[in-house]
């Protein structure tokens, strides 16, 4: 029999594969190293492979679409529903292969390589700001041991042990040992700093040369960064009928208890990409902070707002509505207008 569906489960090592044909009857069930996948899918006639959106799995879909099948990337939450029972590599490559076939069942767009490039520059950009904000703290710490403390920032906190080692002042005097524990934690602070900035360039020439980073960072809330995370993240924003169900996406709101006529709203769902959504939550509360006092339509609404809600759920109803007008300017084409583009 010919094989139609296949249910790629992948791993480090060990791949295991379940193939079916067109009318349901199991044809392949195999495990598969590393080294083989090539050789064994090359000799496939075309067909329909699904496989979990989860580690090296663009990898694998451009390498296999290369060899000419149809290769879809699921969200692993969604495929779960569709395990039997038990857990082990077989029972999930069988229960892709039944997801993969479901007319309801929600796609992963695959990546290019351009742009896991340059979400990994944001990954590791994140990475660098929690070591940052660790040695940070850990030198503040140890310097309030010794009754020096600064104001917030790192900028404080670099002049602040500057006067430790200027020799020429006896109010900032510290043990050599401790001089010697905190030299290796500045060391660290200040090769990170020139770290960020590296990687913050890399980002700011990668906006200049995206048209739809450009416009999307005239949006308030959105800067360089979120504008080059959210292009690079939403390649297809098509997959979305609307600006709401990319908020949804987003995990902007509210989570759902509800049952018959009884609607029961939580709070946000956290659901998606916890990074964008850190991002415009950030974004958000910094065009609250600028808008205080002013009288442009955004900030009255805004204030109108915080009369009668938490500073936070207003931090996040903004973001929301950020993210929506971000996917219009995105599926859309169009350039920000704040008087002109409405949140779909």
């Amino acid at each position: 029999m010919k094989i139609t569906t296949i249910g790629l489960d992948l791993a480090k090592s060990v791949f295991q594969v379940h193939g079916i044909a067109d009318d349901g009857t199991v044809v392949v069930v195999k495990r598969l190293l590393r080294k083989q996948m090539i050789n064994f899918f090359s000799k496939l006639p075309s067909c329909l492979i699904g496989m979990e959106a989860c580690a090296t799995a663009h990898h694998w879909a451009r390498a296999l679409a290369a060899l000419g099948h149809e290769v879809k990337l699921m969200p692993p939450a969604y495929v779960k529903a569709y395990v039997k029972r038990g857990k082990n590599d077989a029972a999930d490559a069988e229960a892709i292969c039944e997801a993969v076939r479901r007319p309801t069942m929600r796609f992963v767009p695959v990546k290019t390589p351009e742009q896991q490039s340059i979400l990994m520059v944001h990954r590791t950009r994140a990475l660098v700001v929690r070591q940052r904000t660790m040695a940070a703290n850990a030198l503040r710490a140890h310097l309030a041991e010794f009754g020096l403390v600064c104001n917030p920032g790192v900028v404080n906190l670099i002049k602040l042990m500057r006067a430790v080692f200027d020799e020429h002042d006896p109010q900032t005097m510290l043990p050599e040992m401790a001089k010697v524990a905190m030299t290796t934690l500045v060391r660290r602070l200040l090769e990170l700093e020139d770290e960020l900035r590296k990687l913050d360039k890399v980002l700011h020439e990668w906006h200049r040369q995206n048209e739809a980073s450009r416009r999307l960072a005239a949006v308030p809330g959105i800067g360089v960064i979120t504008a080059t995370a959210i292009v690079a993240t939403v390649s297809e924003p098509g997959q979305f009928r609307s600006g709401r169900q990319f908020a949804a996406w987003l995990g902007l709101v509210p989570k759902q208890n509800s049952s018959g006529d009884r609607q029961r709203l939580g709070g946000i769902s956290k659901q998606g990409d916890r990074y964008l959504r850190r991002l415009l939550v950030v974004g958000a509360t910094a065009v609250i902070r600028h808008n205080r006092g002013k009288q442009t339509p955004g900030a009255q609404w805004l204030q109108s707002l915080l009369e009668k809600k938490p500073v936070r759920l207003v931090s996040v109803a903004l973001a929301n509505k950020t993210a929506r007008i971000a996917w219009a300017l995105l599926a859309r084409g169009q350039q920000f207008s704040p008087y002109r583009i409405s949140a779909c």
